[in-house]
């Protein structure tokens, strides 16, 4: 049986940088219940399906400076971290190719969604404290 992922789980993790409403792989990874080893290595055999508006990698400024507000220190040490805009979490579910990737990337997409019809503006979601 799939466990329920509260919606509060999914929007908590959401971030925005660069002007957009993203995700970073080891969020997505921990959601799918994969390692973020193996999300990346989906993403990396499959490359072309994510264009610069739907995936792109941290610069290592932008990963010291989100280590300051992600409760894990630990990407602080990540020598990649990609994060994923709201189109990249749908394609990133076609690529890990599993029911749970599936729903989760619907889901995650009526998240997104809801937040948008909510007026739920920019400015509520964490921000990097620079």
């Amino acid at each position: 049986m799939t466990k329920l992922i509260p919606v509060e789980t999914i929007a908590s993790k959401i971030l925005f940088l660069r002007n957009e409403k993203i995700l970073l792989d080891r969020d997505l990874a921990e959601l799918y219940g994969v390692e973020t080893r193996v999300l990346n290595q989906a993403v990396s055999r499959n490359i072309r399906r994510f264009p610069p508006d739907f995936m792109f990698t941290l610069t290592r400024d932008e990963i010291m400076r989100i280590s300051q507000i992600v409760t894990s220190s630990e990407i602080k040490y990540s020598k990649r971290v990609r994060a994923f805009t709201e189109q990249g979490v749908a394609m990133l579910s076609s690529v890990l190719n599993s029911q749970r990737a599936i729903l989760l990337g619907y889901f995650t997409c009526l998240i997104y969604l809801f937040a948008r019809l909510q007026g739920r503006s920019c400015s509520m979601l964490p921000r990097a404290p620079w």
